[in-house]
C-alpha cells in the first residue's frame, strides 16, 4: 500500500504526521534504535524521542534495553487496535456525559427563563424542523389529556399502531375519543384507511370519514390545540412545522369547526353502504 495514503489514513485517526510515519517504519517488525527510525522516517532525530515515549507509554511499541542502546520494537497492530478502540469508546463515551450534563444544565435555564415568559408568549409554540421531536410535542398532549380528544386527519397524516394503543389506554382510563379522517380522492387508496378506521372503531375511539378536504388539527380537553401547518407534500421534513396553542376560547372555537364537520362526515357503515 501507498505509503503516503496511509499516512494520510492515520492522520484522520488522530495520529500526527511524524507519529504516523514513525508507526510505519516500525511495522517492519525488527527491533531499531531511535536514529534508526529516525533516518527510516526521514525526520529530525530531536523530534523521536517523544514520540517514541509516547508510543511505549500507549502500549503500541516495546522499549528493550541493551548492552549499549535502546531499541524499540512495534507490538501486534491487532492489539494496537484493541487499545485505540478502547481508547475511543471511553472518549466518546465522556464526552457523552459531558454533553448530557452540558444540556441538562442549559435545560434548567431554559426553563427558568421561560417562566418568566409573559403568560401569551408560553400559550403559543411553534415546533420546526426534527419530526421526531415534534411528535413527541403531540404524544405529550395526548398522555396529558384526561377527558377528550377531538381530531380532523387528512389523507397525509400517517396513523399508526403506537398512537391507537395510547388511545385505547386513554379510552379505557373513561376518555373520549372522536376523530374525523379525510379520504383519499382515489377510492382505491380509501381501503387499508378503512381497514384502520374499523381497529380504531373496535377499540372505542368514534370515527368518521369526511369526503372534504380537512386541517390537521386536534383538539385536547377544550383547552389545548395543535395544528399541523404543512399541508403541502412537497415541503420537506426539517421545514415542516406544528402550532400549539394553549386557549381555552380558541379550543372552543376549534372544537365548534369539528363538531360542524362531524356532522357533514359519513359513519363508516354509511359510507360503506354508499360505495
Amino acid at each position: 500500500m501507498n505509503k503516503e495514503i496511509l499516512i494520510e489514513r492515520l492522520k484522520t485517526l488522530g495520529f500526527k504526521e511524524y507519529e504516523s510515519k514513525v508507526l510505519i517504519v516500525l511495522l517492519s517488525g525488527n527491533p531499531m534504535s531511535a536514529s534508526e527510525i529516525a533516518k527510516e522516517a526521514k525526520i529530525i532525530r530531536n523530534s523521536i524521542y517523544d514520540i517514541l515515549k509516547s508510543f511505549v507509554e500507549k502500549g503500541y511499541c516495546n522499549e528493550i534495553e541493551t548492552n549499549t542502546i535502546l531499541n524499540y520494537q512495534i507490538i501486534d497492530p491487532q492489539i494496537i487496535l484493541d487499545k485505540i478502540t478502547s481508547d475511543f469508546k471511553k472518549s466518546f463515551n465522556k464526552r457523552i456525559e459531558s454533553l448530557n450534563d452540558t444540556f441538562g444544565d442549559l435545560q434548567l435555564i431554559y426553563k427558568k427563563e421561560s417562566e418568566k415568559t409573559d403568560a401569551p408568549d408560553k400559550n403559543i409554540q411553534l415546533i420546526r424542523g426534527f419530526n421526531k421531536h415534534r411528535v413527541s410535542k403531540y404524544m405529550e398532549l395526548v398522555n396529558s389529556s384526561k377527558k377528550e380528544i377531538l381530531g380532523m386527519y387528512s389523507p397525509r397524516r400517517v396513523v399508526v399502531e403506537e398512537l391507537s394503543r395510547d388511545a385505547q389506554n386513554f379510552i379505557k382510563s373513561g376518555g373520549v375519543i372522536r376523530s374525523i379522517y379525510q379520504l383519499h380522492e382515489n377510492r382505491e387508496l380509501n381501503n387499508d384507511l378503512l381497514i384502520a378506521c374499523e381497529l380504531f372503531k373496535n377499540g372505542g375511539e368514534e370515527v368518521r370519514l369526511a369526503e372534504f378536504k380537512l386541517p390537521n388539527i386536534s383538539i385536547f380537553d377544550s383547552e389545548n390545540v395543535f395544528i399541523n401547518l404543512s399541508s403541502d407534500k412537497n415541503v420537506p421534513k426539517h421545514k415542516q412545522a406544528d402550532l400549539i396553542i394553549k386557549n381555552p376560547d380558541y379550543a372552543s372555537h376549534i372544537k365548534d369547526l369539528f363538531n360542524t364537520y362531524w356532522e357533514k362526515s359519513y359513519k363508516i357503515e354509511d359510507y360503506k353502504n354508499k360505495k
